[in-house]
């Protein structure tokens, strides 16, 4: 069993020391994982991220339980992180998958400025922080893999995700046990999104001895359906019209 720490230099009070696991998934970004799980310890519950009661379970219910994501995500994805919030999922699997590209999209001031901080510390290379909301995206963000994580009901957050993006992505929603009740009544809508095949797939378990409950939207040719495939051609023609791409609203900074 962990040990919890004691409030220290580089540590905070109540957070438990790092399971054997997390060195396992992370592997050489193991002290960046340590590093962000102490942040959210101290600042993201500081800042209203974070609920104090989660600190001893941060490393095994969020830190952990989101970067076994990654076991799903092909070589080289783009991965934009709906509703990040404190970066769960999206930086987890970012330290996990440094080959990614990730993009976390969050719409409040406080949570971008919290993720920036994080991103700035940790030094992390393939991780673009982007102020604004889903909606506004459609047409400036195209990604491979939709990521989010206790953000809406798997319908609204279809029509929010799908629509960013490429032909033939993928949609991953962290929904535990209200999975596949969440997908049984989602169906009728997934369809109308371009959605062509679902499912709930467990991860992580053997690293964890538990799984992780992911659902799984594939789409189609058109993700996001006619209204979206509508959006992201006026975009288009915005952007040539004006000779450069278009920027998205709210701003975004790419850390290098």
């Amino acid at each position: 069993m962990a040990t919890e720490s004691a409030a220290g230099e580089g540590g905070a009070p109540g957070l438990p020391e790092a399971p054997p696991a997390a060195r396992e998934i992370f592997g050489e970004n193991f002290p960046a994982a340590q590093r962000y799980t102490e942040l959210l310890a101290s600042s993201g519950v500081q800042r209203g991220l974070i609920g104090p009661r989660e600190v001893p379970r941060l490393w095994d219910r969020h830190v952990l339980n989101c970067a076994v994501l990654a076991e799903l995500l092909p070589s080289g994805a783009s991965l934009c992180d709906v509703g990040s919030g404190a970066g769960l999922p999206g930086i987890p699997v970012a330290l996990a998958r440094p080959d990614l590209s990730v993009t976390l999209l969050e719409p409040l001031l406080r949570r971008t400025t919290f993720l920036e901080e994080v991103v700035r510390e940790l030094g992390l290379q393939n991780v673009t922080v982007l102020r604004g909301r889903a909606e506004e995206m459609v047409g400036k963000i195209s990604v491979e893999i939709v990521t989010a994580r206790a953000v809406a009901p798997l319908d609204r957050l279809a029509g929010w995700g799908m629509p960013l993006l490429r032909p033939y992505g993928q949609m991953l929603a962290l929904k535990g046990d209200t999975a596949e009740q969440e997908l049984a009544d989602s169906r009728a809508a997934l369809v109308k999104l371009g959605a062509v095949e679902w499912a709930v797939l467990p991860v992580g378990e053997q690293v964890l001895g538990a799984s992780t409950r992911v659902v799984q939207v594939k789409a189609g040719e058109s993700p996001g359906g006619v209204k979206a495939a509508t959006r992201r051609a006026k975009a288009a023609r915005a952007g040539r019209a004006s000779g450069r791409p278009a920027e998205p609203r709210g701003g975004g900074r790419r850390r290098r």
